[in-house]
């Protein structure tokens, strides 16, 4: 790969810090702080030249946290944050937000929702639209059962770019491919769904996977969004519960390898640019 890899997924917290209700004792390695600090080595040591830093926690604080950490952490391109979309005031939020030269994209822990249909509300709908005038895209942090709503949104919001976080994390464990399959599938029909390589060496089993288990899924999403809709992300430190950075990105480099340069630059680099609008300036070893 000729030029430095873009990380489109990972994320920054403090323990206590913000409201994490998905971050427990039982997580381990997940239940400590990671800072800049942590990664930025971890990055040079693999290649990586930026990241798009993903918010945690459905807090205005904590994207106002993110934001502070990529003015001062060059290789921090974009950040994905979080606004209330069903409140009146979204558009105050977004307007605060939009004046950080950094922030690129808003997302909302949908996976953590009682209400399977959260999305399809009308009160959703209108915030994402909301998104869509302003020129900022949205993160679905969704399962396969949620796919059905994601089909809803780019309906109602043909003009706003989305991307599936995680391959709407697939029962990579189980090998399973359907029902998730047919629902990835009637989801990237639309032209602005976008779907991110990452998150799954944690839907397989966490101690004993093998690269060729991720392959069935990763082969059906690359059918379903070609190479120039599909985004790499690490999903730092979630990742960690079953692999170190190394070993993430080196498998999603092994199973894409039969892909055209070009095609394996666009989905490693060039699709990020494209998806969070960044900005084409070399940064640290990028180039």
């Amino acid at each position: 790969m000729t030029s430095a890899v873009i990380d489109s997924h990972q994320h920054f917290w403090e323990v206590g810090r913000f409201d994490y209700p998905w971050l427990s004792p039982d997580l381990g390695v997940l239940y400590r702080d990671y800072l800049p600090v942590d990664l930025e080595p971890v990055l040079k040591r693999n290649g990586v030249g930026r990241t798009v830093l993903v918010q945690a926690s459905n807090s205005l604080s904590e994207t106002r946290w993110l934001l502070s950490l990529a003015d001062r952490f060059e290789f921090i391109a974009g950040v994905v944050g979080w606004v209330d979309l069903t409140s009146p005031e979204a558009g105050q939020q977004l307007a605060e937000f939009k004046t950080q030269p950094k922030f690129r994209g808003v997302r909302h822990l949908v996976e953590s929702e009682a209400d399977d249909n959260w999305l399809a509300q009308e009160s959703v709908l209108k915030g994402l639209r909301m998104l869509s005038d302003r020129g900022v895209s949205y993160d679905l942090l969704v399962q396969t059962r949620h796919l059905p709503q994601v089909k809803t949104v780019a309906r109602a919001c043909p003009d706003l770019l989305l991307v599936i976080d995680h391959m709407a994390k697939p029962p990579i464990q189980s090998g399973q491919l359907q029902p998730w399959a047919r629902a990835l599938r009637e989801a990237a029909d639309f032209p602005n769904v976008w779907c991110k390589l990452s998150g799954l060496v944690t839907e397989a089993n966490l101690t004993s996977w093998q690269p060729e288990d991720l392959r069935p899924f990763v082969e059906v999403a690359l059918e379903c969004f070609g190479p120039r809709r599909m985004i790499f992300g690490s999903d730092h430190p979630v990742c960690l519960r079953a692999a170190e950075y190394d070993r993430v990105l080196g498998t999603f480099q092994t199973l894409l390898a039969d892909l055209s340069e070009a095609d394996r630059n666009a989905v490693f680099r060039e699709n990020a640019i494209a998806f969070y609008r960044l900005p084409q300036t070399k940064q640290l070893i990028d180039g």
